[in-house]
């Protein structure tokens, strides 16, 4: 496999993924620069989630449109425009328009870049090839937020934002270079009606959950724009049933190997979604540890993550999709379990295993589900898929987040006291629990689903593999 072209890819898709989790603990120091408090700045993190939910639906037709290569050097340099106006924001409001601008290159990027691997990777290499573009979005939530201590600490937020602009001018110059310039399918018709329905639901959805989890504004305002996101949602799959091309083809669906992936990988990312919030808010209310500490703790998820990567494609290989799914899904929601037992007192070495291989477990998962779920879609609705899977991993990602914000709420309510170790307990529990439930979709998978993403020296010993399992 040509690895040049994931890795392009990865190195963009990072400096989105690490910039959107870095800020979480600058948030205090910005705040202060710009006159305002940071429950107020809040509102910067939500404004970058409603302009992902925005574009994301539209990036499809943008590539189809203008060509992949082209919508991703032009989102790259969206990015960077944001990132420069971030650091040069001296008030709230600047500020929070910095970040939307941000976003909408963010939106363009992840779905964009996926498209051109999936149209320049043959579907048997794209076990390997997913694996190392999964390494964006496994790292960066872990690595951001200790670089983000680090820098805030010993320079100046502002470089959060303008180390930026050297990697996106680098990322347009690779692109340039080594992406293939792609046959563009025939464009089709903008569906408008589609773009402000799909806008409304899914941000109306990811602004509401952020209202609730992580309240800036009244929890009023929170439920008014969850209710619109709702009842935008259904709007818009009564539109795409009447319109012959919709935005998002929701008859891709119809496909088992795609619907449960998405839905599979929608459920166990409920919990995913949750870790890079509880963890290492536990690790500092609950352990007394600074925001540097906790993140260099958390980071040895990342190492578990990369580890994955160097084995991927032989492993599925050889057990199967079905297999590895219902087998990882489960291993990897005990281990978000298995962080509800830590305590102050738990062996660091036992702490660090644990997230080492928690974190190998959810690299396998996800590059595993995120290949899958395009084993069957044919070349020409790969721009419709790729975004709807974006908008469901979005989706799930702000509605896990939500879920946990919600379980300390209630459980600091109920007992009627500050936060305390054991409400985070509480919350991993319920967060593992949900994710157990993705088990049950993949049960549902053939035993054959994925078998046009296997190598073929490895499909005889692959088949006599699933036999055996299917027998037991």
């Amino acid at each position: 496999m040509n690895r040049i072209i994931p890795l392009v890819l990865a190195v963009a898709l990072f400096m989105e993924q690490m910039d959107s989790n870095v800020i979480s603990t600058s948030l205090a120091a910005i705040a202060r620069d710009i006159g305002t408090s940071p429950i107020a700045l809040k509102l910067a993190l939500t404004s970058y989630l409603v302009s992902l939910a925005v574009f994301i639906p539209v990036s499809g037709w943008m590539a189809d449109r203008y060509g992949a290569r082209n919508v991703f050097r032009a989102a790259i340099a969206v990015f960077v425009i944001g990132s420069v106006a971030c650091a040069a924001s001296n008030s709230l409001m600047s500020f929070v328009v910095a970040r939307f601008l941000q976003g909408a290159g963010g939106a363009m990027m992840t779905p964009v870049g996926r498209l051109v691997l999936l149209r320049s990777t043959p579907r048997n290499q794209l076990v390997n090839a997913m694996a190392w573009l999964a390494i964006p979005s496994m790292v960066g939530p872990l690595v951001g937020p200790p670089v983000g201590g680090f820098i805030t600490t010993y320079f100046s937020w502002h470089w959060i934002f303008l180390i930026n602009v050297p990697i996106g001018l680098a990322g347009i110059w690779f692109a340039t270079k080594y992406l293939p310039v792609l046959d563009v399918p025939m464009p089709r018709k903008l569906d408008v009606t589609g773009f402000i329905l799909s806008g409304l639901a899914m941000s109306g959805v990811v602004f509401g959950l952020s209202v609730v989890s992580l309240p800036a504004l009244p929890p009023a305002i929170g439920i008014i724009t969850l209710s619109v996101g709702v009842i935008s949602t259904v709007l818009y799959i009564r539109h795409a049933k009447r319109v012959e091309n919709p935005l998002l083809d929701l008859s891709l669906f119809k496909n088992d190997v795609f619907r449960i992936s998405v839905t599979g990988g929608s459920l166990f990312r409920l919990g995913i979604g949750a870790m890079p919030f509880l963890l290492p808010l536990m690790l500092q209310l609950g352990f007394g540890m600074d925001p540097f500490q906790s993140g260099m703790i958390t980071f040895v998820s990342a190492i578990g993550a990369l580890l994955m990567k160097f084995g991927a494609s032989r492993i599925f290989a050889r057990f199967g999709f079905r297999t590895l799914l219902m087998l990882g899904s489960l291993a990897s929601a005990c281990f978000i379990i298995l962080n509800g037992f830590f305590t102050p007192q738990t062996p660091m070495i036992l702490i660090l295993t644990a997230l080492l291989f928690g974190g190998f477990l959810r690299s396998m998962f996800f590059t595993g589900v995120n290949a899958l779920g395009f084993a069957e879609i044919p070349d020409d609705k790969t721009s419709q898929a790729t975004p709807i899977s974006a908008v469901a991993q979005q989706v799930s990602i702000a509605m896990g987040v939500a879920l946990a914000g919600v379980i300390l709420e209630l459980s600091t309510i109920i007992r009627g006291s500050a936060l305390q170790i054991e409400d985070f307990h509480i919350a991993f529990f319920v967060v593992g629990g949900i994710s157990t439930l993705a088990f049950f979709s993949f049960v549902k998978l053939k035993p054959e689903a994925g078998q046009e993403l296997y190598e073929k020296k490895f499909a005889p010993k692959q088949k006599k593999i699933q036999e055996v399992s299917d027998a037991l």
